[in-house]
């Protein structure tokens, strides 16, 4: 089982605080591992097992647990008076107005909540008015390169790992399947659960071939800036006559179901977000394949879509650059401050013309916050005019 200490440490952190924790992202990247191991750290902590109450509200053992009310009378009875439960609730927005059962819940005061679910729909409305305030998001990812590498021997090749890492998935479990037959059925069953539960059931979509051919549209239009109106556009010309309403509905649907990511663009100058322009990544490439099949594909942008995630995975804001008619790849805002980063696969050409080319955007900017230029190049860290120019695969596994 691949250790998981950047959640694991967050629930850790928030143990017994007078929170809800949360633990959201798309289906199968480790959530419900993640509770294992966190139970396994309170049992070697001293708390028995008869203090946790956990609940996998898709499996059949609780198909009969569809209400609030029921969903709390199946805890109450179970709960152990004068002592902390800590209590486990998987995919929990499968019960409509689970969150009644969880906010009586969580004013006991010997009580430690611990929800999962795949959908950011699941913080939206009742859930965020009940429990404004009371709540903390840990919001997971698939695999990192970094965690994918730890469960390979260290002398392997990073380079072909990181290939692997791409084509054969992020996902958890299909680094246990070896065969290239298992994991494309794994992946393909695994978009299929994901669009049917999550994005179907949820929208109630009458056209699941258009929303196909969005998914098709957006995995191979990785990194790419369009406006809704051009993707529209684009789409229909292909064939598949779309109006923007349309398209706004499904993608917001599979943002809330974590099978892409939105960056807005940001206007580094004016210092506020811009309306159009926005790009979309996917929580993993593996799908992109199985879905696409050998197409070809930037590797360029795949290395951004890496990039993105793994500033993500940092506890970043991220934004799409814009200062003048330049693009920054990334805007990454955390705590201490304001990071760019220029993303290319290589920049090594005769003349120089490409390294000009990506440094430009970055040199542009009139402050002095950390710049970065991420490269596959096998260079030491170089700097120009500021500007550190990083090996890509010693950035991700730093």
């Amino acid at each position: 089982m691949i250790q998981r200490p950047q959640y694991l440490d967050n629930l850790i952190r928030f143990r017994d605080k007078q929170l809800i924790k949360v633990v959201t992202g798309i289906r199968r990247c480790g959530k419900s591992t993640l509770l294992e191991l966190y139970r396994a750290d309170l049992l070697s902590r001293g708390v028995r097992p008869r203090q946790m109450i956990a609940l996998n509200l898709e499996s059949g053992d609780c198909l009969e647990i569809e209400t609030p009310q029921r969903l709390y009378e199946v805890i109450a009875e179970k709960l152990l008076p004068n002592q902390m439960n800590y209590i486990f609730l998987d995919e929990v927005q499968r019960v409509p107005g689970f969150q009644k059962a969880v906010d009586s819940l969580f004013i006991k005061k010997n009580c430690d909540v611990y929800i999962t679910g795949s959908n950011a729909a699941l913080l939206s409305g009742e859930l965020a008015t009940l429990l404004t305030g009371r709540y903390v998001e840990i919001k997971m990812l698939p695999l990192s390169f970094k965690e994918y590498c730890s469960a390979f021997p260290q002398d392997l090749n990073r380079e072909r790992l990181y290939q692997d890492y791409l084509y054969n998935s992020s996902f958890p479990y299909a680094l246990q399947l070896s065969s290239p037959g298992d994991r494309r059925q794994y992946l393909e069953s695994l978009y299929d659960s994901i669009v049917v539960k999550d994005v179907i059931a949820r929208r109630r979509f009458p056209d699941v071939a258009m929303l196909q051919s969005v998914v098709r549209f957006l995995f191979d239009n990785i990194g790419n800036v369009s406006s809704t109106k051009k993707m529209a556009d684009t789409m229909t010309s292909a064939g598949r006559k779309i109006s923007v309403p349309t398209l706004e509905s499904y993608l917001t649907a599979l943002t809330e179901s974590f099978v892409f990511y939105q960056a807005k663009r940001y206007d580094i100058k004016g210092k506020q977000h811009l309306q159009t322009g926005d790009k979309y990544y996917a929580a993993d490439i593996g799908l992109r394949y199985c879905l696409l099949g050998s197409r070809a594909a930037d590797q360029g942008h795949l290395l951004e879509n890496v990039v993105y995630l793994e500033l993500l995975r940092r506890g970043c804001e991220v934004s799409v650059g814009k200062v003048g008619k330049s693009e920054v790849d990334f805007v990454a805002v955390h705590d201490e401050g304001e990071e760019y980063y220029q993303v290319a696969w290589t920049v090594v050409d005769t003349d120089g013309q490409t390294l000009r080319r990506e440094l430009a955007p970055l040199d542009a900017i009139r402050d002095h916050h950390p710049k970065y230029l991420l490269t596959m190049d096998p260079i030491p860290v170089t700097s120009y005019n500021g500007i550190k120019q990083i090996n890509a695969l010693d950035w991700l596994l730093k």
